[in-house]
């Protein structure tokens, strides 16, 4: 008899890039019983209509921030490699985080971006105040071909690893933390402030800052 649990089993295997043969010889080995690889096929089934619905479902009309970025993870293309799954997470005006789209390719790129940029409009998104991303080349234009009136900003995050990278290991938790106070300052003069008091006091050692 199939039960739940050897179902969510079996989905668990398929969604970490396991082929259906594969998960069958699994299951024959754990549970002694055989499962063709079509049985396993019609199972996994469900989770292709659960990524569909959610690939189509409307959203809302404007996010306040949206995150652009990607995650690499194993993907069997006839042999297991990383590849970047793309990921657009919004928040709306209330304050509240949603995953807007993910879409998987062999490699990351702006032009991948653009065309889930695109896929957001079709669905209903008509402003976006903010995109956040990496340093990718050609992001920020692709976000202004989508959303002309949107800003566009380098994610703090990446902008301290690229930071941190002309920093000594020793200096990296001062540097760091100084720069900090760039981001949370309260308004931009404050900020600018903040930073010309960080350049002033690590200028010098690192002149590439």
């Amino acid at each position: 008899r199939r039960t739940d649990d050897l179902e969510t089993t079996i989905i668990t295997l398929y969604r970490k890039g396991i082929t259906t043969r594969e998960i069958g010889d699994i299951i024959e080995k754990l549970y002694g019983h055989h499962y063709s690889p079509a049985t396993v096929s019609n199972i996994t089934q469900a989770v292709k209509g659960q990524v569909k619905e959610f690939h189509e479902r409307p959203l809302n009309e404007q996010y306040v921030v949206v995150y652009m970025d990607a995650t690499y993870i194993n993907i069997r293309r006839d042999s297991v490699a990383k590849e970047p799954l793309h990921v657009l997470m919004g928040i709306t005006p209330e304050g509240s985080k949603e995953v807007l789209d993910y879409a998987l390719y062999p490699t990351e790129s702006a032009a991948n971006y653009e065309e889930m940029l695109a896929g957001l409009k079709d669905r209903g998104v008509k402003q976006v105040l903010l995109f956040a991303s990496d340093g990718l080349a050609g992001v920020r234009d692709a976000v202004k071909r989508q959303f002309p009136e949107a800003e566009h900003q380098q994610c703090w995050v990446h902008l301290s690893r690229t930071v941190s990278r002309y920093i000594r290991q020793k200096d990296r938790k001062e540097v760091l933390d100084d720069l900090k106070n760039v981001y949370k300052a309260d308004d931009a003069d404050a900020a600018q402030k903040e930073l010309d008091a960080f350049i002033e006091k690590h200028g010098k050692n690192y002149k590439k800052l």
